[in-house]
């Protein structure tokens, strides 16, 4: 059975203290049982400043600490730059990899894209690679050939064994940040479509065993509609995901 899986990307917000102290109420609730951990993988991804503070105050082997993004090299002379094997090195079990917002902002191709993947992957952590069409490619009807596009540029190009440490974020890009979110038919259509594609490429076994996260304002109101879905595999929570209430609530949308 695959896991659930519900991961809160904190994006530029929150500095050391707060981001701690909301760290802890999340660990603690669920080192309280009011969450199952045992069927529901929790993750948070804090900004690059507040990643070791955050590995330091909590116990990371009760939730995966994640990075919201890596360089695209392994190291060098690249200022600025956060390498996967840094992330590493203080606690990061997992990397966000290809948000619509690095996408947009900072140009980020699937080819850039594509050496990020191998190199999270080289370092032993998992990427939750996100893909997803902006409003006017859904209004066109090209949606489903955008996602493809998209996996077949990147984490279709990895060996069978690579793709097996894949988590896949689908994030309708119109519905980020928007308070907009897609229906629970839209948000199982495109679950569905990545799914039968992975079994085309990978066999059914590997499809069946990928998470699929649905992104794009998902929170404490609709969740339980959007996971009820059979093929929706839990969340990549954005702003819902800075108060421990609610992204709490989330979790146990289950």
């Amino acid at each position: 059975m695959r896991k659930k899986i519900v991961a809160g990307n904190w994006k530029m917000n929150t500095d050391i203290e707060s981001g701690v102290s909301l760290a802890k109420n999340i660990v603690s609730n669920l080192a309280n049982e009011l969450c199952d951990c045992e069927k529901i993988g929790v993750a948070i991804a804090p900004p690059f400043t507040q990643l070791y503070a955050v590995a330091q105050a909590v116990d990371i082997e009760k939730i995966c600490l994640t990075a919201q993004n890596c360089a695209a090299e392994a190291k060098g002379a690249y200022t600025g730059e956060v390498s996967a094997q840094m992330l590493k090195a203080i606690g990061c079990r997992a990397v966000i990899i290809g948000h619509s917002e690095r996408r947009a902002y900072y140009n980020e191709t699937n080819e850039i894209l594509f050496k990020k993947v191998k190199l999270v992957l080289e370092n032993g952590m998992k990427p939750i690679f996100c893909c997803g069409e902006i409003l006017a490619e859904r209004n066109e009807n090209k949606h489903f050939q955008v996602i493809k596009n998209q996996l077949d540029e990147v984490i279709f190009k990895l060996s069978y064994e690579d793709f097996n440490n894949i988590i896949i974020a689908y994030e309708p890009v119109w519905a980020i940040g928007t308070g907009l979110n897609a229906t629970q038919e839209q948000a199982q259509e495109i679950h569905a479509y990545i799914r039968s594609l992975i079994a085309e490429k990978y066999g059914n076994e590997m499809a069946e065993n990928r998470s699929i996260l649905y992104g794009g304002s998902c929170n404490a109101a609709n969740a339980k509609d959007l996971f009820a879905n059979k093929d929706v595999d839990g969340g990549l929570i954005g702003g819902a995901s800075l108060k421990a209430e609610d992204f709490l609530k989330i979790i146990n949308s289950f």
